[in-house]
């Protein structure tokens, strides 16, 4: 049965690829972005599509629309754009969910939330499994996001409890792809961007922290069949990609890739970032029947052409 969605932050990098399949999967959506981080350019190729419909709104207010499903993706995700102002990230991330869970309320919408492994803080368990409650600091300067996702996932849960709302929590871990910002400050992104330009690539402290990568295609498949499973599950349930890498290996492997003549240096750690990042996904993959099936290097590939075709 084909739908009418809303997409919140659906200009942004996940956002834009979201709208392409359900577009491709035969529904009406609603694009809603403020353009903070969110770009024109990653959903032009969408604008003739007579079912795809864009609004700019900062979700901060409240917005009046009618819709069967909401996917609220809203909110700066890397840390240069999250502590560039973050008041308005923690805003965005509270006031926001508050006002989408009161449209989903009032329109008995099914509401998905990006939440993301920050939740996790710099974690003491590993890898992560949905149970551990997590180890953040509440007054550091990832706290605007950490903790603003966290306020998030507990209004989703109070609404749900409250109201009977069918929600969906997701949380994120670390995804990449074509149309990640080239300046978010991301590690995948600032890798090719400095190795295509050959410039020196920096490492925050000694490079032994791991991430885990999720290719964006793997990771909107899992939001879909969140989206689609039974009102029991609820969530919250881990996304992401289980294989762990160094960042160290990741920057050697996007050098060898790019045939880059760039020199690796390495910078003090910035506060409060994660040794380690890497999600259980048993439950995904239970509840779901969803695991990651494109490898880092298959999907490096497509995400260095994306790059070289923009720079």
């Amino acid at each position: 049965m084909n739908k009418r969605i809303l997409v919140t932050g659906g200009a942004g990098f996940l956002g834009s690829h979201l709208c392409e399949r359900l577009l491709d999967a035969g529904h009406e959506v609603l694009c809603v972005d403020n353009y903070y981080t969110g770009r024109r350019s990653s959903i032009a190729h969408l604008l003739d599509n007579p079912r795809f419909e864009i609004m700019r709104h900062d979700i901060c207010f409240p917005l009046y629309v009618e819709v069967d499903e909401i996917f609220n993706l809203a909110c700066p995700a890397s840390p240069i754009h999250y502590q560039f102002d973050p008041v308005q990230t923690t805003k965005t991330s509270v006031h926001g969910s508050i006002n989408m869970l009161g449209l989903a309320k009032r329109t008995k919408a099914k509401i998905f939330l990006a939440s993301t492994s920050e939740v996790y803080g710099d974690p003491s368990v590993h890898p992560q499994p949905e149970s551990y409650w997590g180890n953040v600091n509440p007054i550091g300067p990832r706290a605007c996001y950490d903790e603003g996702k966290r306020c998030a996932e507990t209004l989703f849960f109070d609404y749900h409890r409250q109201h009977g709302l069918k929600i969906k929590v997701a949380r994120i871990f670390n995804t990449y792809g074509p149309r990640m910002h080239p300046n978010d400050g991301r590690v995948v992104s600032n890798f090719i961007v400095q190795a295509l330009k050959n410039e020196d690539i920096t490492i925050y402290g000694d490079g032994s922290q791991t991430r885990s990568f999720c290719y964006v295609d793997d990771m909107v498949s899992a939001f879909i069949a969140l989206m689609n499973s039974g009102d029991e599950m609820t969530g919250p349930v881990n996304l992401g990609n289980p294989d762990e890498f160094s960042i160290l290996e990741l920057a050697r492997k996007v050098i060898e890739m790019t045939g880059s003549r760039s020199s690796i240096v390495f910078l003090p750690l910035p506060a409060d970032d994660p040794q380690q990042r890497r999600p259980d996904i048993s439950l995904a993959k239970s509840a779901l029947h969803w695991e990651p099936t494109i490898r880092l290097e298959a999907g490096l590939v497509r995400t260095i052409e994306y790059f070289r075709s923009i720079l």
